[in-house]
Order: C-alpha cells, then structure tokens, then sequence
C-alpha cells in the first residue's frame, strides 16, 4: 500500500466518523426536541416547495404549463406542509395528499413537491405493519395510472420516478426498521442479561450467607457446648482434685483456640482480599479421632466404629465435610439435651457400602421434646445431605426391655450419602 492510498484511507475515515458524529448529534436533538426538529423539516420542504412555483420550476417537467398558479401553489402547499404530522398519523397525512397528486397527474402540472409522499411512504414502512404500506401503495400507484392514461404520451416520464422512488423509500424505511428493532433486541438481551446476572450474583450470595450460618452453627455451637461441658466438670472438680481443674481449663483454652481458628478460616473469605484468606483444608474423615476426642474431655464417652470396606478412592472432600458435621451436630446436640441423670453414652457408626456411606449416631441421652429436638441444627443437617442427594433421620431410639437390661430411651441420627453423583 502506497503513502497516497494510506492517506486517502484515513481521509475517508476522518470523514466517516466526522458523519457518525453529526448524525448522533442530530439524532440527540430529535429525541430531546421532537417538535422543534419537525417544524424544522416540515420549514424546509414548504420553502423548497414554494420556490418550486415562485421559481417557475415546475413548468420544466410540466405536461400542461397552462395550470392556473393558484392551483399549482394550493398542491405545493398541500404536498409539504402536511409533513408536520407524518411521524404521529403518516397514513392520514398521505390520504390527505392523495386528492392533490390525482389534481397533479389530471391537470399536468407535475408539481415537484409530489415526490414528498415518499417521505410520508418513509414513516409507514418505519412503523406501521406491512399492510399499512400496502395500502399506501394503492394510494400513490392510483393517481400515477390515472395519469398515464391521461397523458400516454409522457406516462414513462410519470410512472416510472414515482414507482422507483416509492420502492426505495419503502425499501430505506424497512431497513431501518430492521435496524432499529435488532439494536432494541440487543438492548433489551442485555438488559434481561445483566438482570439475570444481578439475580445469579444474589442468588450466589444468599448461598453464602446459608452455607455461612451453617458452618459457624455448627462450629460455635458444639465447641460452645464442648466448653462448657469442662466448665462444668472443672468446676465440680477444682475443690477436691486441682490437678483436674486444670487440665479442663486447659481443655477449655485448646478447644477455643481451635474455634477461633476455624472461624479466621471460615471468615477470611469475606475479607476485601480473598487471595489472602486462610487456606486451611476443611474436616474431613480423618479429623474424626480428633472430633471425639474432644467430646470425650468435654465429658461424653463416645464410640467409633467402621464397618465395611473404604472405597480405594475416599469421597469427595465436600461429602466428608458433611459426614464430619453431622457427626459433629449429633454429638453437639447430645451434649446440649442428653441429660445428665444417667448421664449419656455415644455411639458413632460409619458403614461404607458399595455406593453409599452411612453414618449413624446413637446416644443414651433422655428424649428430646418434639419431633427433632435439635431445631435449627436438624435442619441443616438435612440441608448439608441435600446438596449430595443424601437422606438424613433424626428421631428417638427407644430399645425394649430385656431380662437383662431395662428399656433405654436415646436418640439417633441416621444420615445415607451416596459415594458418586447422580448422572443428570
């Protein structure tokens, strides 16, 4: 490419966005000023339309220069000034000018200004349905035959510039259309688009806030209960054996420490700066020894048994965090409702089955009140094995009398997750 046709690009370039520009100002002040814009134009055409007759003009293309004047500036008039409503009633205004344009082919004057229907032709395909244009190209066609069979001789003269321009002004107005109704459609996609956006973003958010309350329900509440289980004995303790008062004070202080750890770790991803969050793993199964050993210091004697064998690949992280805390909810609840008068035993069960892992929690505890004495703990239990299409029960555990040992009331939680995701 040579130095010249460099320049003459970014000379053709220079001028287009030189239009752009004007065209959007020009667009700005129609949609600020309608009315103002309108008068404008419809000033325009009546002048040109008036010069047309002063001028003389139209007796170059007339078929009948002997047209009284008045009547030739009665059309000009008829054919301009109209354009003032052509946006608001544009099928009106051209009924208006039909009777004019059938005096103009009759008579032979061939005013100019007749070709300003295809302005009015223009707005219909713009914004009226398609029959709409139809019949208003019965409007113009009619008078142009009348005066073809008026005038034979000069009829190509007549009907061809008419029809021609008529399919162009049709033919811009439904590009336009077009135009306009795509760029409205993309504006309104990406309306409903950032709309859905904003919802997913809250939707996403009120995830958090659930999934939020729940860990910290669940950390809060058993390490709570934990300490205050070796408040208690240590309390009972301090005046007939210290040195057990101390080792449940000093329980007391690695269980809140561990609280406060996870807590910095839970809320860290709420800091203005996620990237520099704690980034320490999450429970999981091999974090249950040392779950229960905390519950046993905080007083309940727990068992844990392992039934089956553990699949060669262990569950997904998220499906041992969720085991992990219904235990840790269980044993919480236990040591919140069991009872003290007999006190209470636990018994944590996990069965791994070919596509399933079953934890069952099982106390001695006194019955709680209602149908799931935890409350709001129950229900996020249930929430957690939801989201693996788990199943969780939670209800008293009654066992009959025997010869050998009297009946016992408990609870027990029983929650079923399966191992692999459901194909969708």
């Amino acid at each position: 490419m040579t130095d010249d046709d460099k320049d003459r690009g970014s000379g053709t370039t220079a001028l287009t966005g030189l239009l752009q520009q004007l065209l959007q100002r020009v667009r700005a002040f129609d949609l600020c000023r309608p009315v103002v814009w309108n008068g404008l134009l419809t000033t325009l055409w009546v002048i040109f339309a008036v010069l047309d007759f002063t001028t003389g003009g139209w007796r170059t293309v007339a078929g009948n220069r002997n047209v009284p004047e008045p009547v030739v500036l009665l059309m000009s008039v008829a054919f301009s000034a109209p354009l003032l409503w052509r946006r608001a009633h544009p099928s009106a205004v051209l009924a208006f000018m039909t009777p004019f344009a059938l005096i103009n082919v009759w008579t032979g004057a061939l005013v100019q200004a007749a070709y300003l229907q295809q302005i009015v032709i223009f707005n219909i395909a713009l914004r009226l349905p398609m029959r709409a244009l139809a019949r208003a190209g019965a409007l113009v066609i009619v008078p142009l035959v009348v005066g073809s069979v008026r005038f034979p001789h000069s009829w190509d003269l007549l009907f061809v510039p008419h029809l021609w321009a008529f399919a162009l002004a049709a033919l811009l107005g439904i590009v336009v259309r077009t135009r306009k109704e795509y760029t409205e459609a993309l504006v309104d996609r990406a309306h409903r688009l950032e709309l859905e956006r904003d919802q997913q973003a809250r939707l996403a958010a009120a995830a958090e806030r659930t999934r939020i309350a729940r860990e910290m329900h669940d950390i809060i509440g058993h390490n709570l209960s934990v300490i205050t289980g070796l408040a208690d004995g240590g309390a009972y303790a301090a005046a007939k054996s210290p040195d057990r008062a101390a080792q449940a004070l000093e329980a007391i202080g690695t269980t809140s420490r561990q609280a406060l750890t996870e807590l910095r770790r839970l809320l860290g991803v709420l800091r203005d700066h996620p990237a520099e969050a704690d980034r320490t793993p999450q429970p999981t199964l091999d974090d249950m020894d040392a779950l229960l050993t905390g519950v046993r210091t905080a007083g309940l004697p727990v068992r844990l048994r392992v039934r089956g064998t553990p699949p060669p690949s262990p569950p997904t992280a998220g499906r041992q965090l969720t085991v992990y805390r219904v235990v840790q909810e269980a044993l919480t609840n236990t040591l919140k409702h069991g009872g003290t008068d007999p006190s209470p035993t636990a018994e944590v069960t996990l069965t791994y089955r070919a596509k399933e892992l079953e934890a069952l929690i099982t106390d001695t505890g006194t019955t709680r009140d209602g149908p799931e004495g935890g409350g709001q703990g129950i229900t996020g239990m249930r929430e957690r094995a939801s989201l693996y299409e788990g199943t969780l029960e939670a209800g008293p555990l009654l066992t009959q009398a025997t010869a050998t040992a009297p009946a016992t009331a408990g609870w027990q939680v029983r929650l079923r997750l399966p191992l692999e995701d459901t194909p969708s």
